[in-house]
């Protein structure tokens, strides 16, 4: 006997990011895995069937798959906590997803052997299910803790000069995550760097998915630097600095150079580039003799550095400037 196609039920899409749960929020943080009250239950799907009435036994399937179908609709809408899963992801995107930092950087710390499955030591490209035993520097990763799709919050901070941009200094230096807020899941992942004499602006994500998207080099995000100097940039030595100049790591260039004022031997320039590789800008600048006596990067991508953020302050990205970022 054939039997009808159950018509699916409609979703309505809340407007999002690709692969982004967003928090519309201006303040630096809020607990992870609050409840929204914007979440609501998707109602039943109608089952009817044309021109006749369901029978009590037609009625109670068609509630049963209901209910099923509105506990899928409520995992999608909510951030539950990660189920027993039987598909195998790589290793690094597991960790990633979970906050634990870039896919860069877990995969350097997979490739120094800091990271184990199930008691052996793993190597890159290994794959997981969520129910695995994973340590991460010896410290047990509980997956299952963790959010299907943890709330992405961007800070935006204003680094000083004088800061690292490294966890855990040795020597004791300050570092950038020195002033952040504590994540209650995950942990901060800084977007690029900035050496220990560059100031400006720097982004914090908790999401490894965002970090990995704006720090590639496939992306081309512009950085735009405001750069003193001294000496003076010559039309010449301006058109080898556009062109390219070989660097020991490759050839690199300015996207645009713009003269920015400055009198006697000390000149400022706003400079972008499209990659973040170190010391990037003081090694183009060098390599024409020309000496760097302050550095500081002004905006990334469409996000500028607002004049009011003072150093050493951050604050969190709105849903709408995190929208302008990614575009």
């Amino acid at each position: 006997m054939k039997t009808k196609p159950i018509s699916a039920r409609k979703f309505t899409a809340k407007k999002s990011l690709p692969l982004l749960s967003l928090k519309k929020s201006t303040s630096p943080i809020k607990n992870e895995g609050q409840r929204r009250s914007s979440d609501k239950k998707p109602s039943a799907s109608p089952f009817a069937r044309k021109n006749k009435r369901p029978s009590k036994n037609e009625r109670a399937t068609s509630n049963d798959r209901s209910t099923s179908h509105k506990n899928n609709g409520r995992s999608l809408s909510q951030s539950n906590p990660l189920p027993p899963s039987t598909s195998h992801f790589k290793l690094q995107k597991i960790l990633a997803d979970a906050g634990f930092g870039s896919r860069r950087e877990m995969e350097r710390l997979i490739e120094t052997g800091s990271v184990k499955i199930n008691g052996r030591t793993a190597k890159l490209g290994d794959r997981a299910i969520t129910t695995d035993t994973i340590l991460v520097q010896g410290k047990p990763v509980r997956l299952h803790q963790h959010k299907r799709s943890m709330e992405t919050q961007v800070l935006i901070y204003h680094k000083p000069t004088g800061e690292i941009c490294t966890r855990k200094d040795p020597e004791g230096r300050p570092t950038v995550f020195d002033r952040l807020p504590l994540l209650r899941a995950g942990r901060w992942i800084v977007i690029g760097r900035l050496d220990i004499n560059t100031s400006g602006l720097l982004l914090f994500t908790n999401n490894g998915e965002l970090a990995n998207k704006l720090m590639h080099p496939s992306s081309e995000y512009e950085r735009k630097y405001a750069v003193r100097i001294m000496g003076e940039i010559t039309p010449p030595i301006r058109q080898k600095l556009l062109r390219g100049v070989q660097l020991e790591d490759g050839l690199a260039a300015f996207k645009e150079i713009e003269s920015a004022g400055g009198s006697g031997i000390n000149r400022w320039y706003h400079v972008v580039l499209t990659e973040g590789r170190n010391r990037e800008v003081r090694r183009l600048l060098e390599s024409q003799g020309l000496k760097v006596n302050r550095l500081m990067r002004i905006a990334f991508g469409n996000l500028a550095l607002p004049p009011q953020l003072r150093t050493g302050k951050f604050r969190a990205l709105t849903e709408a400037e995190i929208e302008t970022l990614v575009r």
